[in-house]
């Protein structure tokens, strides 16, 4: 089997979501935002000697060093978008920095479990007022936050000109999630979570005198914390490691090209960044076309902007 002729598409590959400029700012936004209810606890902490307010400050630190993560990939996708040395463009960077923020939220998880765990047996004094007081301050921080985010961790939706079977004309969505907008919301969630609860504890800890609630319910906190995270890290890895973006669209591919004696004999299809996917496929039949015309069957699938063919001709 000899190779008849390879063609790839003309592109650029700028491989950002559609809303790049706008999440980064909002990101920004989110981040600075924390960064003031940080320092404020931190000094408003150090001035009354608060430890609630101290502890809750430094917590809102590590949330802040996560969010900065997103927003920094968003600036470094942005600014190294024509640079070559990137075969694929930089819409993986956000897909990295979710991955890198997931694995901090895992370890936040941790940190809750373990200080939770100290508490249940080795109780501390607790002000109740004044921790009820700074849950709630960061509670609203954090409903700021994510009404900032409020867009970013749904799904983006690309029409399709096409059904399962490729026959109609039906517009079809794929989902591609923007992993690290997406990693910023859960940040801010996970905190809004752990503030609703702590709060809830705390009130039940004051007027029954359960002073395990508080701790109990860390531990619950902790738990739904680490499964988000592992979600997370499922998802973003998942591109990162270049697995299969789309089953349906793939089998639409195939359709599309599996015409007569036409037959595909390889095809990848991954993601390359939020909304865009590449496909790299093999076609062989006993009388090959011009790779135009195969290129031509894939016209109209959005979301496929990095597209190779190989046309080859069958050996017998």
């Amino acid at each position: 089997m000899h190779s008849h002729s390879v063609e790839q598409w003309t592109h650029d590959h700028a491989f950002l979501g559609d809303k790049h400029d706008e999440n980064e700012r909002r990101t920004w936004l989110v981040v600075v935002l924390t960064l003031v209810m940080m320092v404020g606890e931190i000094v408003a902490g150090s001035l009354f000697g608060s430890m609630a307010l101290l502890a809750d400050g430094w917590h809102m630190g590590t949330h802040a060093a996560a969010l900065g993560i997103a927003a920094f990939a968003y600036r470094f996708a942005r600014r190294h978008l024509g640079n070559s040395h990137f075969t694929f463009g930089t819409g993986k960077f956000g897909d990295l920095a979710a991955f890198a923020s997931a694995i901090i939220l895992g370890l936040i998880a941790v940190e809750i479990a373990y200080e939770s765990v100290l508490r249940l047996f080795t109780p501390v004094p607790i002000v109740y007022g004044e921790a009820i007081a700074v849950a709630a301050l960061g509670l609203c921080v954090n409903l700021a936050s994510a009404w900032l985010l409020r867009d970013s961790h749904g799904h983006h939706h690309h029409g399709h000109a096409h059904d399962d079977h490729d026959d109609h004309g039906h517009d079809h969505h794929h989902h591609h999630h923007d992993n690290n907008l997406r990693a910023a919301y859960v940040h801010v969630i996970a905190d809004a979570a752990t503030s609703v609860l702590a709060i809830a504890a705390l009130a039940v800890a004051m007027y029954s005198g359960w002073v395990w609630a508080d701790p109990a319910v860390g531990l619950i906190g902790s738990a739904v914390i680490a499964s988000w995270a592992f979600g997370l890290i499922k998802t973003s890895g998942a591109v990162l490691l270049d697995v299969r973006a789309d089953e349906k669209l793939e089998r639409v591919i195939r359709a599309r090209m599996e015409i007569g004696d036409d037959r595909v004999t390889d095809l990848h299809l991954w993601q390359v960044g939020p909304g865009h996917c590449a496909v790299l496929l093999s076609v062989v039949s006993d009388q090959p076309k011009q790779p135009a015309v195969y290129k031509r069957r894939l016209a109209g699938l959005k979301g496929l902007s990095h597209v190779t063919v190989e046309v080859e001709t069958c050996p017998h």
